[in-house]
């Protein structure tokens, strides 16, 4: 029995290349963005709109680990 190691897809592969050329500055500064304008939306009164903002600082923080994961380890 042999063990081979998988291999990403073409796509896969485009995808990693493309989002490697976003600067890491540019997802952090969504998220905090995203925190600031759900903090104007809370005072605002708007808080159920507030509450959907806020919670788009993890995925693009989380989009920002996988750009730096992918920017130093690279792909297959």
């Amino acid at each position: 029995m042999s063990m081979t190691t998988p291999n990403e897809g073409n796509f896969t592969k485009e995808v990693e290349s493309q989002t490697a050329k976003i600067p890491s500055m540019v997802f952090l500064g969504l998220a905090v963005g995203s925190m600031a304008v759900s903090a104007g939306l809370k005072i605002a009164g708007c808080s159920k709109t507030a509450l959907f903002v806020g919670q788009w600082a993890a995925p693009f923080l989380l989009l920002g680990l996988y750009n730096k994961i992918v920017k130093t380890e690279g792909h297959d």
